[in-house]
């Protein structure tokens, strides 16, 4: 059954022992920061703090910050990615049984399209002279430029396709009625407003903040261009997402969205923006970004503000990656069947590194993988990817490290590449754009260059294992 809301997820939070409520007053700057980096490090629960010095609104942080949560958040993920690898399968029915056979499941799939509804909650209160700074805005870190909205989902509509985009980009507020837009240059929103500047035209903008988890998800995900997120979300929940117009815009938002800010964006118009501590661990830099202007906000009679914080990981931000490496493995299998696995390593933060087992099956193989994943969607970010033999753990990264280690011949079997990297990378001489190394740590053969045999792992027989397992009371008759 899909959460109707935010609130309905938080509700099965604390009857499952999973959310608390801090009734303590707490300062919106740097103290609520401190608090969560300290509870989500010590994989503590979602926190709902209900007295943020000066505001009414409660401020809900850590929601998805376990991999519990986000089990409840989303369902289980192990039967999304099931789901998915069955729409992948999915040929056309050919003959007039298999379409009869086929009518309850193109049923099914027509309940994910996104529904409009003619009034929501989220439009419970209509201000039309706003002012942002009524909710509980954090400033996360000691260096950041100001105050940041960290749980934005940011709808946008492409002025050639008419097609939506929602997007999850961090928001400096400037002041009542103005917000900077960090959206990197990849990103979809980015060349929505590109296109409207070609035009010389006014763009608008809509961001809910606060919805049911798995349309918050939706917004993170890395789908093909063109994929709806709103239609994903349905897929999702099992249920379709009720959007409802805007007050004052062309623009449809979940009708149960806690928060809603209109507005639009001139083009052209950019405005320094950060520093922010982000999601590496470290800051990320000042850079012009376009400027949001709040034209009208709508929200519900008791809103409730929800919020991340991000930095040195793990975070919470960590378990929403972990969830996305989990339920897009199916896409990456079906474009490279060979993919046993993968690991996002938490450390690398998303870009920096991927690990990939593979069923290797002819030389230069591994190296053919390396290659296509930098071609693929958000893949091509990834300044280090390691390809091991399908026989290895990769969710071990000793396991990795010691076949990694051992496997490799750094003239052969370390290559290089240039191209696109994340803009928050700060290693690379020149922003958006560096170095990449692909590690090719696969057992080698003849036909690879290999002149020598390849040596066996060691490995005990199952006899002695066996003998040892049964002996081993007998050898050790108090526990160590």
């Amino acid at each position: 059954m899909a959460y109707k809301d935010l609130r309905e997820f938080i509700r099965v939070l604390e009857e499952k022992g999973l959310l608390i409520r801090v009734k303590e007053p707490v300062s919106y700057e740097l103290e609520i920061t401190e608090i969560a980096d300290r509870v989500v490090k010590a994989s503590g629960p979602a926190l709902l703090f209900e007295n943020v010095n000066g505001y009414s609104t409660p401020l809900l942080i850590n929601a998805f910050g376990s991999q519990e949560r986000m089990e409840l958040a989303l369902g289980n993920i192990k039967k999304i990615t099931e789901r998915i690898n069955e729409l992948l399968a999915f040929e056309p029915p050919k003959g007039l049984l298999e379409k009869v056979l086929f009518l309850p499941k193109l049923h099914e799939m027509s309940q994910f399209i996104p529904k409009r509804i003619k009034n929501g909650p989220c439009q419970e209160v209509i201000i039309k002279e706003p002012n942002i700074l009524k909710f509980p805005i954090l400033k996360c870190w000691p260096n950041d430029g100001g105050r940041f909205i960290t749980l934005p989902m940011v709808f946008t509509v492409d002025t050639e396709t008419d097609k939506r985009n929602v997007g999850m980009y961090r928001m400096q507020v400037y002041d009542e009625t103005t917000c900077g837009m960090h959206w990197h240059i990849h990103k979809g929103g980015a060349r929505h407003y590109r296109r409207y500047c070609k035009l010389n035209k006014r763009m608008e903008i809509a961001v809910a903040i606060g919805c049911d988890p798995a349309t918050i998800y939706a917004s993170t995900a890395p789908l093909p261009d063109g994929v709806d997120e709103m239609l994903f979300a349905g897929f999702l929940r099992k249920e379709p997402v009720e959007l409802v117009k805007c007050a004052t815009i062309d623009l449809e938002v979940p009708a149960y969205s806690e928060i809603v800010l209109e507005g639009y964006m001139e083009p052209g118009e950019l405005r320094q923006e950060g520093p922010f501590g982000d999601h590496t661990g470290f800051y990320s830099p000042e850079d012009l970004y376009p400027v949001f202007h709040i034209t009208c906000i709508t929200h519900r009679k008791d809103a409730i503000y929800p919020a991340t914080v991000v930095g040195k990981p793990p975070m919470e931000d960590c378990f929403l990656a972990k969830a996305t490496e989990r339920i897009f493995l199916p896409l990456l299998r079906f474009q490279l069947p060979e993919i046993m696995d993968i690991n996002l390593p938490i450390e690398g933060v998303f870009h920096n590194c991927a690990i990939v087992s593979i069923k290797k099956e002819y030389p230069g193989q591994a190296k053919k993988v390396i290659h296509s994943l930098w071609g693929m969607g958000q893949m091509m970010f990834t300044k280090i990817i390691i390809v091991v033999d399908s026989d290895i753990d990769i969710q071990n990264l000793s396991d990795v490290a010691w076949k990694t280690f051992n496997n490799i011949d750094p003239r052969n079997d370390i290559l290089f590449s240039e191209g696109p990297l994340d803009v928050l990378d700060h290693a690379s001489n020149t922003p958006d754009y560096g170095t990449k190394i692909g590690i090719d740590a696969t057992r080698k053969n003849e036909k690879e260059g290999r002149t020598r045999p390849w040596p066996d792992e060691i490995k005990m027989s199952p006899k002695i294992k066996k003998l040892v397992d049964e002996k081993w009371k007998l050898y050790f008759p108090f526990e160590f």
